[in-house]
């Protein structure tokens, strides 16, 4: 399955600002289909808007959970702010990974 363009960009920002040993994304929006959000758009398969992220990198190495979050937030701010409505985070260090 191809990735489409709005995973793309995501993944690309995230490797720039991250450098992960691991980068997991997956479109999740086919789960949420027939859910209504803001725009009048439902989700659906391929639709981008849902997606699960697991990240490991170094990066994270001395940082707490939140605010980790907050750093992927803010590198998929325009993403956030338009077609993806939700994203589930997973950022770990390396050795909390297991890797």
């Amino acid at each position: 399955m191809s990735e489409g363009p709005i995973a793309s960009i995501m993944r690309e920002k995230l490797t720039s600002a991250f450098q992960p040993t691991r980068l997991e994304l997956e479109d999740d929006s086919w789960r949420h289909a027939g859910h209504h959000h803001e725009g009048g758009m439902d989700a659906k398969p391929g639709g981008e808007s849902h997606f699960n992220l697991t990240i490991v990198s170094e990066a994270f190495s001395g940082v707490g959970r939140v605010q980790r979050q907050r750093s992927v937030n803010a590198v998929l701010a325009d993403e956030l702010a338009g077609p993806v409505h939700a994203l589930s985070i997973k950022a770990q260090t390396p050795d909390e990974a297991g890797s």
